[in-house]
């Protein structure tokens, strides 16, 4: 991880792909421990250190990950996750040219618990919650198509499930229809920029996070 801002409110970190942000059944080490460690040797903190996690990212995703730390914020930060308060904005390496050089799409997205899967539908179906996002191409390499990709809502697997909806599904995405993996299993999605007001100071934070340093990533002319 690389940390891109902290104060006494709250830390953005950078995570690589196969990062967890928080424990699960693997039993890895999350990054909100490594985040706490992290802190408590930089300020030679004794007893525990509060970090809350507001938000996640998904294992085989890289990019920015905002951290509370404090409860008071993280309250805060909840609530703008929910509200659709924090501007986040990712870049997507797709094999497949998409229709448009620059389109939102709407979907309805019914969430499988058992596949840990997204279905997208175009029109709302039971049980689904409605998806947008705004894509617009911006950059290729000589295989591949450089995406970046607003959010406008919050679902699960949302980015990923709309583009493949769309016919481009995201380079080494299996689960949503990549031919093939990425050798070191992660998919070519990234958290690239957040932007907030901060829950305490109230100043607007904007950070951006370096791409992966692949040659893949780094091939493309933005």
């Amino acid at each position: 991880m690389v940390v891109i801002y902290e104060d006494n409110h709250i830390i953005i970190v950078s995570k690589d792909a196969g990062e967890i942000v928080q424990g699960d059944k693997t039993g890895d080490t999350p990054l909100s421990e490594s985040v706490k460690a992290y802190i408590k040797e930089k300020y030679n903190k004794p007893g525990n250190v509060f970090i809350g996690v507001p938000h996640r990212l998904d294992r085989p995703v890289s990019g920015i990950v905002v951290m509370a730390r404090t409860s008071k914020a993280l309250s805060r930060l909840s609530e703008m996750f929910r509200d659709g308060e924090v501007k986040k904005t990712y870049w997507a390496i797709v094999k497949n040219m998409p229709p448009k050089n620059e389109d939102e799409l709407v979907h309805y997205l019914v969430r499988n618990e058992k596949l840990n899967k997204s279905f997208a539908y175009d029109k709302e179906v039971p049980d689904s919650k409605k998806a947008i996002l705004h894509y617009k191409l911006i950059g290729r390499s000589d295989n591949y198509f450089l995406l970046e990709v607003d959010l406008k809502t919050g679902r699960h697997h949302q980015i990923r499930c709309q583009l493949a909806k769309i016919g481009c599904p995201i380079k080494g995405d299996l689960k949503y229809g990549a031919e093939r993996s990425n050798p070191d299993g992660s998919i070519c999605l990234h958290a690239r920029k957040v932007s907030f007001l901060h829950p305490v100071k109230q100043i607007t934070i904007e950070v951006e996070a370096l791409v992966p340093q692949t040659n893949l990533w780094t091939s493309f002319i933005v």
